[in-house]
């Protein structure tokens, strides 16, 4: 069954609502560009509602002492949503011994190449890249060519991300075979703010 991530949430009951309707994951972004950003201490109270869903931090090339922060929180997973060099990944991954994801943006077959080269990554969560100009790296709402992934063999355990909604996780699943898929926009009503019938509506259409 295909796994699951609601990233962005900001709300301690749309926390607790999308892990009782079967989220795998709930990301939480730290990015203060991000209409969805929350702050440390709120995490702190959104993270008591995450039930069996893993929390996972959205950090944009984080330094070390907010690493260091967030994984006091408690939060054992990272994904890493900057320009982090696998070199940067490598030493994050050892300095914390944390679970760490690497987004990659997509447009083209040799962005794919990339994925190789982050051997430390523990996932991969394989985007569109962003709009030229965009103030932030991910959120956008915005599918890329999913038949880039036709043949390609995945270095890493990945999740598919980028324009996906309930209407067509189905197919983005099954033209890419990914086996957990990463949403954020895609249930908004509003920018930044998740609605219950669309989480609801996604991860059942992911999981069917």
């Amino acid at each position: 069954m295909t796994q699951v991530k609601i990233c962005g949430l900001t709300d301690p009951d749309l926390v607790r609502f999308a892990a009782q309707k079967g989220a795998d994951w709930i990301g939480f972004v730290f990015v203060e560009a991000s209409p969805r950003h929350v702050t440390e201490a709120a995490a702190a109270t959104l993270l008591m509602q995450a039930g069996r869903a893993v929390p996972v931090a959205l950090l944009v090339d984080p330094d070390d002492a907010q690493i260091q922060r967030i994984v006091a929180l408690g939060i054992r997973t990272l994904q890493l949503h900057g320009s982090e060099t696998p070199e940067r990944v490598t030493a994050i991954k050892a300095a914390t011994g944390v679970e760490v994801w690497k987004a990659l943006g997509v447009a083209a077959p040799e962005d794919l190449e990339r994925a190789a080269l982050y051997t430390a990554a523990d996932r991969l969560l394989i985007d569109a890249k962003p709009p030229h100009g965009a103030d932030r790296t991910g959120g956008h709402g915005l599918a890329f060519d999913w038949t880039l992934l036709e043949g390609w063999s995945a270095p890493k355990p990945w999740l598919l991300a980028g324009g996906l909604t309930a209407e067509n996780v189905a197919e983005a699943i099954r033209l890419t075979g990914a086996p957990a898929v990463d949403v954020s926009s895609g249930v908004e009503r509003l920018k930044g703010l998740k609605d219950r019938a669309l989480v609801q509506a996604f991860i059942e259409a992911a999981k069917a």
